[in-house]
């Protein structure tokens, strides 16, 4: 037990010698907690017991390939995913850049999002390519010289100039682990390999208040429930003026651009990188930002 609530408390504590966010060009985006309060620590020592007790069972079930239906997937009842519901919603919630219990949350909860989802994707013909194909958004997969090299304005030019600006890397997406259907699998990784597009195709940036109205946009068509919670929740954390601005200006663009959209999961990106971020915003019915939301950070 002691061994479990040291684990449960060491995501709580900054390494040795940190000193704020790391930097880098590819810097993963994930944030630091701080220092907790005494009572907000015995808290979560005692949540994440009963939130760790269940993943170390099922990691121990995993590491003998049982029922295991793609490399990364680890099975579970559906008492040990709502455990996990539980457990990944309070942390993501206390800290909402801990993106792997933001991952965990989207696996567990989404199920039926996810086939219907799935489905859009099937009837569509590019989205069913998709599915077919399987393409995978990686660094790996990635020619960053030939992306470079594209005209400016560009779909993949400006994709480039996302990650270069915000120093984030398409490699720090969590893999799949607790989807029990391997093509459902494979369409929550495509979601979260799309992110960054989609912050792209809204001109948003990686700030709390970029990351709220991505995730409007993207609860409005998806209707997973850990995009509608970061929809709801998110804000709670922003400054009066920024709250001011979301609700009474992006939030309505933001649901009425996801609404208007058709689903953009259906689209072949790294098919469409030489063309025009602006004539695909056209295509898509995508209309620019009412504001510069960088500058409300």
């Amino acid at each position: 037990m002691a061994t479990l609530l040291r684990a449960a408390l060491r995501p709580l504590r900054p390494p040795p010698g940190h000193r704020g966010p790391a930097v880098g060009k590819w810097q993963r985006r994930e944030g630091g907690l701080g220092r907790p309060a005494p009572l907000t620590a015995a808290l979560f020592s005692f949540f994440f017991f009963f939130f760790l007790m269940p993943v170390d069972v099922l990691l121990r079930g995993a590491r003998h390939g049982a029922g295991q239906l793609y490399p990364e997937h680890i099975p579970t009842s559906p008492l040990q995913k709502v455990l996990l519901a539980a457990g990944s919603a309070g942390m993501a919630l206390y800290n909402p850049y801990r993106h792997d219990m933001v991952a965990v949350l989207g696996e567990t909860t989404g199920l039926h999002a996810l086939k219907v989802l799935r489905d859009q994707m099937k009837r569509d013909p590019e989205g069913a390519q998709i599915l077919r194909e399987r393409p995978r958004i990686l660094l790996s997969t990635l020619d960053l010289d030939k992306l470079r090299s594209l005209p400016e304005g560009s779909l993949g030019q400006e994709y480039l100039r996302f990650l270069d600006v915000n120093r984030v890397s398409p490699d720090t997406r969590a893999p799949t682990r607790f989807v029990d259907d391997e093509e459902l699998a494979y369409v929550i990784q495509r979601y979260r390999e799309v992110h960054d597009m989609l912050h792209t195709l809204l001109g948003m940036p990686t700030n709390m208040l970029g990351e709220i109205v991505v995730k409007w946009f993207e609860a409005v068509q998806t209707g997973l429930p850990m995009c509608i919670l970061g929809a709801l929740f998110g804000p709670i954390r922003l400054h009066t003026q920024g709250l001011q601005v979301l609700v009474s200006e992006l939030i309505p663009w933001a649901v009425q651009n996801g609404r208007r959209a058709p689903c953009v999961f259906n689209l072949y990106y790294e098919r469409r990188w030489e063309q025009p971020l602006r004539a695909l915003r056209e295509e898509l019915g995508i209309t620019d930002p009412p504001m510069l939301v960088r500058a409300l950070a």
